[in-house]
């Protein structure tokens, strides 16, 4: 590639792509990302760029980052969006272009299978996930990559994955007996290799932290970083910079250490006692935590008397049986390794007992059989641009939604990129004709007691009007379960509701049946791709504002307020305004798509602030005629009045 306007020719009309792909098209949009990427690749900097749903970014990326010449890094937001531009995207462009670029998919240790820990769960035995076991172990014999997501006759999240993959703290490293045929070893070499490596969010961040995936050495190879989905990357980036204490940690350990006693050190009969002794103190802390579904201050919860004794008795548990572990260590290296995670996390229960550094935040969620203690840096814009500095190279930043207006800025301070370039690319879709935005006119206050119940019959009366084929999206899960309650029975439509199955499973369902309305809450704002007239209607039913109440925002809040900002509008406003775009973005997904997007929140049209909302929408026509929706269903030129163009 000799200038960036070559990476933009090559997804033109007479490009390769065009010749290869069928139902290719070229975008402008696309072609202008495409040759600032390679400008970024070949001068370094840092870009960041907003590409509208439909602008094609993936392969506005790809195009340069293969013929850079040099290692490329790409990193996305999970692992399913890892395997789909791995497998799917990645080949399709480096056959369409010819180019022999090696390329490797790497991902973090516990998505890989561990054959001494498979060994280990199969020397256990019992009836326990026996039937899922064996297929691991059939699966086990034929599989080239060791990645657990090839079985897919086991669940993602059954649980027999833990018992058979391992962390960086049961990892035993070379010392490990099958450390020859290790499939994470393996994927790595690969790695280490190749011209471009596909990772994840978690994966590149475990490293920048330091916190050790086995993938530190890889990182300072790369002459380009470009990271897709990269409005998850704030968030995510917190929690790698942070620290924390689970029930999961602790009981992982409790097991390890009754396995490995079997393996290596039978004769110390009461090992196995000292175990059970911790699970039991585990399992007390959970009930004195309270409810499930919790995420509250930690000083707060750890201030009551029952949870103080609860978390002492767990300190004395973990400490006896560090200390059977440190007698037992000389035994074997799975044993030596099972008392040094006890010592760290008797260092990290110390720590949670003691007062909550100035610069981070403490706060503790509850699940329904365990729970999670975690310490978050108030900000990580000057953590992660000191990391990103020891990683020279150029950096791309790209999302569908990363700006608020024509703004950066929210995005940019966040991560300490006050040196970006930026570049903002609208949609190629047609929104004008193919789309409505529809604001009703006489919804109450969001904070009214007849909000929820207007919510209902609105949402009622839309998916009527479009004959199901609806998302109704929702801030919480309190909401999502009363309008699941109160819509059962009243719809002539398959009612979906998320929880009721996996989302993959629930998202088949909907393409498949083609009339079916689908209750979701964040899991389905972003990452969900459904085209053609399976989907014709999303409903948001309100602003997603992140709680107030939430440990995490509040100490936030307090920290911006303290300095002397403003974080409604600093923070809160564009955080919203950027979960706004994700939920929108799931209505038009392909060039014939039609549609209508219900926002029911009135806060929108009578709130000074609701301009910038609406200014962040792409350009569609808005109406507050509930007739004007059943005409755009009924494929009627609307008869009343169109207010005005969102998004202008």
């Amino acid at each position: 590639m000799d200038t960036p306007e070559d990476a933009a020719a090559l997804l033109g009309g007479d490009g390769p792509l065009a010749g290869c792909l069928p139902g290719f098209a070229p975008r402008e949009p696309q072609q202008r990302m495409a040759a600032a990427v390679a400008r970024t690749l070949e001068e370094g900097g840092t870009l960041v760029v907003e590409a509208g749903t439909g602008t094609g970014k993936t392969f506005a990326y790809l195009v340069p980052a293969l013929l850079a010449g040099d290692k490329v890094i790409v990193s996305t937001g999970t692992r399913h969006l890892q395997d789909q531009l791995f497998h799917r995207d990645l080949p399709l462009v480096r056959e369409a272009l010819a180019v022999g670029a090696d390329v490797a998919l790497l991902k973090g240790r516990a998505n890989y299978l561990c054959l001494h820990r498979l060994e280990l769960a199969l020397a256990e035995g019992g009836r326990q996930q026996a039937r899922a076991l064996a297929a691991v172990s059939e699966w086990a014999g034929r599989t080239r990559s060791g990645d657990i997501a090839e079985l897919t006759a086991v669940a993602e999240d059954a649980p027999v994955w833990p018992r058979v993959t391992s962390t960086a703290d049961n990892c035993l490293g070379g010392d490990c007996p099958r450390y020859g045929d290790c499939f994470v070893a393996r994927a790595r070499r690969r790695a280490q290799e190749a011209d471009l490596v596909v990772v994840n969010h978690h994966l590149l961040l475990a490293d920048m932290a330091l916190k050790e995936e086995g993938f530190g050495e890889l990182l300072p190879e790369a002459s380009a970083f470009i990271i897709d989905e990269a409005h998850q990357l704030p968030e995510t980036a917190a929690a790698f910079f942070g620290w924390g204490l689970s029930s999961r940690q602790l009981l992982n350990l409790a097991r390890d250490a009754v396995l490995e006693h079997l393996a290596e050190a039978g004769d110390m009969q009461d090992l196995p006692e000292a175990a059970s002794g911790l699970e039991k103190a585990v399992a007390d802390l959970r009930l004195a935590l309270g409810d499930a579904g919790q995420r509250r201050a930690w000083p707060d919860v750890r201030s009551d008397q029952r949870v103080g004794e609860a978390l002492a008795r767990v300190g004395e548990r973990l400490a006896a049986l560090a200390a059977w572990l440190e007698a037992a260590a000389p035994r074997g290296r799975g044993l030596e390794n099972c008392w040094r995670r006890a010592l760290l996390l008797g260092e990290h229960l110390t720590a949670a007992a003691a007062e909550v550094p100035a610069d981070q935040v403490a706060w503790v969620e509850t699940y329904r059989r365990g729970f999670a203690i975690q310490f978050t840096p108030l900000e990580v814009a000057g953590l992660f641009a000191e990391q990103r500095a020891r990683l020279e190279g150029a950096w791309v930043f790209t999302s569908a939604t990363l700006a608020v207006g024509e703004s950066f800025q929210h995005f940019n301070e966040r991560l300490g990129l006050g040196d970006a370039e930026t570049l903002r690319l609208d949609s190629p879709f047609d929104y004008a004709r193919h789309a409505l935005l529809y604001l009703p006119r006489a919804m109450p206050d969001p904070n009214s007691g007849q909000y929820g119940e207007a919510v209902l019959e609105e949402a009622r009366r839309l998916v009527e009007a479009s004959r199901g084929r609806a998302f109704l999206l929702f801030t919480s899960h309190r909401a999502l379960r009363t309008a699941a309650e109160a819509l059962v029975g009243l719809l002539d439509y398959p009612l979906l509701v998320q929880g009721e199955a996996p989302r993959s499973e629930l998202l088949r369902r909907f393409r498949e049946l083609g009339n079916a309305v689908l209750l979701g809450t964040s899991s389905f704002w972003e990452g969900v791709d459904v085209r053609g007239e399976a989907l014709s209607l999303v409903v948001i039913d309100r602003l997603p504002f992140a709680s107030p109440s939430d440990p995490v925002l509040a100490a936030r809040i307090e920290c911006l307020r303290a300095a002397g900002g403003n974080p409604f509008m600093e923070y809160q406003l564009p955080a919203a305004v950027i979960a706004l775009k994700q939920g929108v973005g799931r209505l038009i997904r392909d060039v014939d798509d039609r549609g209508v997007l219900a926002i029911l929140d009135p806060r929108l049209m009578n709130r000074p602030y609701g301009r910038i909302f609406r200014a962040s929408l792409p350009p569609m026509r808005l109406t507050r005629d509930a007739s004007d929706v059943d005409a755009f269903f009924g494929e009627e030129e609307p008869a009343g009045e169109i207010c005005e163009t969102a998004g202008a």
